[in-house]
């Protein structure tokens, strides 16, 4: 059973007009402004219109507050009440609070659809099944506002946050927003085993699964729904690790989260059962963290944050990329000298250094020169490869002169210098060329893959091409 009332902001609530456009341009990608790609992806970020008169105002609040809750009977009337006195009293927008009845089996219902019969902007929607997940997602996919929020009905985050909560949504700046009870400016009252518990959950997630985030848990976050669109048919959980799973998808996608630090005092009498949430919590961390080993989720839907990013334009005379090619570089270049290093070994066993440096220097090459060729360069697909590798050769030529030329110096000085000693010149000479061979195999071997081409390419036909060369 669904009821809604009225869609109106409250009394007091200053309108205003929601669109999906902007400076004329209809919702959609957003344009470069630079004269850069347009990607059909994503819609870009929009600043919601400016201020309309409240006769004006749309009937498509700009913020829904989503209230989940399950048997509050005794809370759930002054908790909105107290919600739709500040929003009506602070908030510069149209406004609607969404209680979520998760399958109560109390008076909530009754206290739920008084309320949406009282106040002008609160509408009750009832679940046949528990769940908080399952109700902020079945809630939020069915809003028309473009900014969701949800809190829990306890109200333990002081409701000043969630204008600067929602603001940035609001702008466009971010995608996501959290109000984070961890953070250091952040007011908390709350128990040490809470306390404990809170913290030891975040430590696991940033060790688990690198989130940069700083409190996934806290009651109190807000979304624009065009990303809620996207991202909650790939979280799974319908519980209380929904919060988390759509945080480590966002963040991994490379959205925007905001974060907002908050007053916070602890609930003594919350209904969380805290042992089973842990429990569940962790089985949800150990599920995400092996699709995202093994590239299970399809985040490559969201590889760009929402809006104009200027890291898609196609800018002239501006090099891109660099930072990330040295890194590649770098970590084929350490296999590549283990890698030379184990095969002169093996050589030197049946042959003299020069051929055994010589050969070595062959074979890595090759494999060094395939190796940076997919990964630090980015180039896939057989066409161009043998061309490549020619190239690489020369690379390799002037390497192997380089360390050619120091064993032949060492052993005019030395005479018969230890293994030991050639190893330590050797490394010393793989240096040098290693330097000259990323310059060379930036400026001379991938030229357009090093200073032209963007790093993001939106899909295109060459995808289905295997002999194309594709950039990712």
């Amino acid at each position: 059973m669904t009821t809604d009332s009225s869609l109106r902001s409250g009394p007091g609530t200053t309108g205003r007009r929601s669109s999906s456009s902007r400076d004329g341009r209809a919702g959609g990608a957003g344009g470069d402004g630079g004269g850069g790609r347009v990607h059909g992806h994503l819609p870009g970020r929009e600043h919601l219109p400016a201020r309309q008169p409240v006769a004006a105002a749309s009937a498509v609040p700009v913020l829904d507050v989503v209230v989940p809750v399950y048997n509050e009977e005794k809370d759930l009337h002054p908790c909105v009440v107290r919600l739709h006195a500040h929003l009506a009293r602070t908030f510069p927008y149209p406004f609607r609070i969404t209680v979520a009845d998760n399958a109560s089996t109390d008076s909530t219902p009754a206290v739920a659809a008084a309320l949406a019969a009282e106040l002008p902007g609160v509408r009750y929607v009832r679940l046949e099944e528990k769940g908080r997940g399952r109700a902020l997602r079945s809630v939020w996919s069915a809003s028309d506002a473009p900014v969701l929020a949800y809190m829990d009905v306890d109200l333990s985050t002081d409701l000043n946050a969630l204008l600067p909560l929602v603001a940035p949504l609001i702008s466009g700046h971010s995608d996501l927003a959290i109000g984070s009870r961890l953070a250091r400016s952040s007011r908390v009252v709350r128990g040490t085993k809470r306390e404990f518990i809170s913290r030891a959950y975040n430590l696991i997630l940033r060790s688990s699964l690198a989130a940069g985030f700083s409190d996934a848990q806290c009651g109190f976050k807000a979304i624009r729904r065009e990303v809620a669109e996207r991202l909650l048919p790939m979280v799974e959980d319908s519980g209380w690790f929904f919060d988390t799973e759509l945080l480590v998808l966002a963040e991994r996608a490379g959205l925007r989260i905001h974060e907002v630090p908050v007053d916070w005092i602890d609930d003594p009498d919350s209904t969380v059962h805290i042992v089973r949430t842990a429990t569940e919590d962790l089985k949800g961390v150990w599920r995400v963290g092996r699709a995202l080993a093994v590239g299970a989720l399809p985040l490559d839907r969201l590889a760009r944050p929402f809006g104009d990013d200027p890291r898609d334009r196609a800018l002239t005379g501006v090099e891109r990329g660099l930072a990330r090619q040295l890194i590649g570089f770098c970590a084929v270049g350490v296999l590549s000298t283990l890698f030379y290093l184990a095969l002169y070994s093996l050589f030197r066993l049946g042959v003299g250094p020069q051929v055994a440096n010589g050969g070595a220097l062959l074979v890595s090459a090759v494999a060094n020169t395939a190796a940076n060729r997919r990964l630090t360069f980015g180039v896939r697909g057989r066409s161009g490869a043998v061309r490549h590798q020619a190239q690489g050769l020369v690379v390799f030529a002037i390497g192997l002169a380089l360390t050619s030329g120091s064993l032949a110096a060492l052993g005019t000085a030395s005479g018969s210098p230890s293994h030991g000693t050639e190893l330590a010149v050797l490394i010393t000479a793989n240096l040098a060329a290693t330097v000259l061979r990323f310059l060379l195999l930036r400026a001379w071997v991938f030229p357009s893959r090093a200073c032209s081409e963007p790093d993001f390419e939106p899909d295109s036909d060459s995808d289905s091409d295997p002999d194309s060369e594709d950039v990712r």
